[in-house]
């Protein structure tokens, strides 16, 4: 927590605070009370599961017994394999420029390349646009529950990525220099196959083979905070956040343990995300902590009491990642 409030003071110095913003609002999460603990669950041991959980697992490796490069004159080091979902990051999603809803609502002055709106009449459009900002959030290394430095994301609490800061978040033919292969899915035939999609991740965990869509949140594509058509606050912003979340894998900023036996050693590059080995729960600004949902589950399965109806759309998301280790 000291470092926490180093971090803090340091932001406040480098970055100047705008005037309290009517469009902007949040809470600070806390990391005890806020966190849905069932979601580390299900854990296993090589493929056997030691702890159930209430979703569904991915896959693990078979064997308990792994090794891993060491240096010489070792050269191997056996170790257990694995499995558990960890918190490792949070997600802004919000019209207001410049908002942090996770770090208690307060605004800041950053240069920006899109904006948001705060309000909307019934006659404008009925899409809109959201930046999100990516926070990285080590929560298991803070608390020590698992002393493996390879079986945690280590580090400090950080602002990870700013949207306002990305020209290709405002402008989807900018996107198309990191997703070019959206011209591929932008047809009704690849949408209607998003319906399977939808189905699982309702029921269970979504298709990584279809890696284009995000259940019924809609659309992976493009990799931009442009919603054309938007049913819900609610909706968007968990859209935004998985979309968020393939952005940074595209960019090579989130690596991924795959639960194979040749992966669990090191993290890799994934430009494709495997979107079954992450969770979404809402933190911000009415958390819940109940449970939390697969990529691509349908909100009206859960949105009852999170959203008031004076809501300024500021939303705030915990992102669970499963993580393949190995405990030398």
């Amino acid at each position: 927590m000291r470092t926490v409030i180093v971090l803090l003071m340091a932001l406040g110095l480098s970055l100047s605070a705008r005037a309290a913003d009517p469009t902007c609002d949040g809470r600070w999460m806390n990391p005890i009370t806020d966190v849905c603990w069932d979601c580390l669950f299900p854990m296993s041991i090589g493929s056997v599961q030691v702890s159930q959980g209430s979703l569904p697992d991915t896959e693990n490796p078979s064997s308990p017994i792994q090794f891993c490069p060491a240096p010489p004159p070792i050269f191997e080091r056996p170790g257990i394999a694995i499995g558990f979902w960890e918190p490792f990051a949070m997600t802004d999603v919000t019209r207001a420029p410049g908002c942090m809803v996770n770090m208690g609502g307060f605004s800041i002055s950053i240069p920006h390349t899109g904006t948001g709106a705060g309000t909307k009449t019934a006659n404008e459009h009925p899409g809109t646009f959201y930046h999100v900002h990516w926070y990285k959030y080590p929560l298991i290394s803070w608390l020590n529950i698992i002393t493996s430095e390879m079986c945690m994301q280590g580090g400090e609490y950080d602002i990870g990525y700013l949207s306002e800061l990305d020209p290709m978040w405002k402008d989807d033919n900018l996107s198309l220099f990191i997703n070019p292969e959206v011209m591929l899915f932008a047809n009704p035939v690849a949408q209607m196959a998003c319906a399977a999609d939808a189905v699982t991740s309702a029921v269970g965990k979504p298709l990584d083979a279809l890696f284009w869509c995000a259940g019924s949140h809609g659309s992976m594509y493009p990799f931009t905070g442009n919603i054309v058509n938007e049913s819900s606050g609610l909706n968007s912003s968990a859209l935004l956040s998985e979309r968020m979340d393939f952005k940074l894998h595209r960019e090579g900023l989130i690596l991924d343990s795959v639960g194979v036996n040749t992966a669990v050693c090191y993290e890799y590059p994934t430009a494709i995300m495997p979107k079954s080995r992450y969770r979404y729960q809402m933190v911000n600004t009415i958390p819940d902590v109940a449970a939390c949902h697969p990529f691509g589950r349908n909100v009206m399965l859960w949105q009852t009491g999170k959203e008031m109806p004076v809501s300024r759309k500021n939303y705030g998301y915990l992102i669970w990642k499963k993580r393949n280790c190995v405990v030398l």
